[in-house]
């Protein structure tokens, strides 16, 4: 029961950094809405989605799945305010992704000490955890499918030609996403790059213990 409370809190922190590099990002080119609205803050309360935060982590982890997975309330964004519309959103889009792979490298140094250092085995299996779910996060979050991070990187580089077509495309994203999820295809299409990167962090542990 401890290490699934544990593995909770460890999601619950991973998306609010991811969310809080959003805002982060948006600030530095020029957007202080995040800011104005008190997102820029890792206390984990005023971005909590019942739905995403509580709900979907609780029922996953009560009914034994082998995956936790959830989100965040998305931090504002004014891309008016950006100084470079179009690259800043993209920069905006990808710090989020980027801020759970850079989590996955924290996790795994932290592994390391774990090992070497304090012996600790839980906080060892826990840091185990912190890097299987920030890759996933990562993951998910570069589906060029609407709402996610994706599908705006995805939009400055579609030519303008066909940016129309892909806009309509991107208002069935959520239904799409949905679809995936409960189909199981999600999976098989996070799966293989997940189980690759996640060797190449525990090759990384393997070479310091």
């Amino acid at each position: 029961m401890e290490t699934g409370v544990f593995k909770i809190v460890v999601l619950i922190f991973s998306i609010v950094v991811h969310e809080c590099a959003h805002g982060w990002m948006a600030l530095r080119c020029g957007d202080p809405t995040a800011k104005f609205l008190g997102r820029l803050t890792l206390n984990p309360i005023p971005h909590l989605d019942p739905i995403g935060s509580v709900i979907l982590p609780l029922f996953l982890f009560l009914s034994g799945s082998s995956f936790l997975i959830g989100w965040a309330k998305p931090v504002p964004v004014n891309p008016r305010n950006f100084n470079n519309p179009g690259f800043d959103n993209v920069k905006v889009s990808g710090i989020g992704p980027l801020s759970n792979i850079l989590l996955a490298f924290a996790f795994t140094f932290l592994a390391i000490i774990s090992r070497n250092i304090l012996h600790n085995n839980m906080l060892y299996l826990l840091c185990g955890f912190g890097i299987q779910i920030n890759l996933i996060l990562a993951l998910f979050n570069i589906l060029p499918l609407s709402p996610l991070d994706g599908s705006h990187i995805l939009e400055y580089y579609i030519p303008s030609d066909i940016k129309t077509i892909y806009n309509r495309i991107q208002v069935a994203g959520p239904i799409i996403l949905l679809i995936l999820i409960i189909t199981g295809l999600l999976w098989t299409i996070l799966w293989p790059p997940y189980y690759y990167l996640f060797d190449k962090f525990l090759g990384i542990i393997e070479v310091f213990t």
